[in-house]
């Protein structure tokens, strides 16, 4: 893999390195190449390109924001019309962003307030239900975040077009299963254990499935991000990168939450 340290690049067409007539020349083009190889690594500003440094501190700053959201609304126990404006002014953001053709870093940070503001309000219901299952699904996700991580930088785990494809149609099989248990339980009433996601049977199964498809997911994103890396990409992009991987963070982190809550009723 090519360095993206544009000093080495330069370092070989130095005027005087290949100069090999007197030794204050040789000394001279040793130094050079000392100073050149001691010199610190090209940053992101400095290149133009996104770096590891650039995804992790874009990332940390979103959930800094979901985090102060989150709070902010746990703490101020708002009710249902908080919930809606998270809930549906993060999808309409979520979506200007996935297609817009211009990354857009104030939109970005607002899903984050959003997205904290949604999760704020349903992780303090679940509270209260079910209480202590908040820090619970924190660390099952973070438990579940650094399992995938390791998988996939030991090489374990690999986004190969297989992977994708079988990931993708996991996927639609889980959202098909999904509404067949919604439309069972507000037509049919079968039950107690009936509602969003079905018989009380069926509900534990979902859950344990969409909390593998969400930890999949992660190995999707940590894929692209590897690759926009190795390709160059610029450094604008990544405030997607985070973006990306807070959706699905959130996703995860959601789908434990769901998956303890049924665990703890039963």
């Amino acid at each position: 893999m090519q360095s993206s340290n544009p000093v080495l690049g330069r370092a070989f067409n130095q005027r005087g390195y290949a100069a090999m007539g007197t030794t204050t020349d040789s000394d001279v083009s040793a130094d050079q190449l000392e100073k050149t190889f001691n010199a610190p690594a090209a940053s992101s500003m400095r290149t133009g390109r996104m770096t590891i440094d650039d995804v992790i501190t874009r990332t940390g700053i979103l959930f800094a924001v979901l985090v102060a959201v989150g709070a902010v609304a746990w703490t101020s126990n708002l009710g249902g019309g908080a919930l809606m404006l998270g809930l549906f002014g993060g999808f309409i953001l979520a979506m200007v962003i996935s297609f817009g053709k211009t990354v857009r870093p104030p939109l970005i940070i607002a899903y984050a307030a959003l997205e904290g503001l949604a999760l704020g309000v349903i992780s303090h219901i679940y509270n209260q239900i079910y209480s202590g299952i908040v820090v619970q699904a924190i660390v099952a996700t973070l438990a579940a975040f650094t399992g995938v991580l390791f998988a996939y930088k030991s090489g374990r785990v690999r986004a190969t077009p297989k992977f994708q494809r079988a990931l993708i149609g996991a996927v639609i099989g889980y959202l098909i299963l999904g509404v067949a248990s919604l439309i069972g339980g507000a037509f049919f009433n079968l039950g107690n254990g009936m509602g969003l996601y079905g018989l009380s049977s069926v509900g534990p199964l979902l859950a344990i499935a969409g909390v593998a498809l969400a930890s999949f997911f992660l190995v999707l994103d940590f894929d692209q991000i590897e690759k926009g890396i190795q390709t160059g990409a610029p450094v604008e992009q990544s405030w997607i990168a985070g973006f990306g991987l807070m959706v699905t963070i959130v996703w995860l982190y959601l789908e434990v939450l769901r998956l303890i809550s049924i665990l703890r009723r039963d």
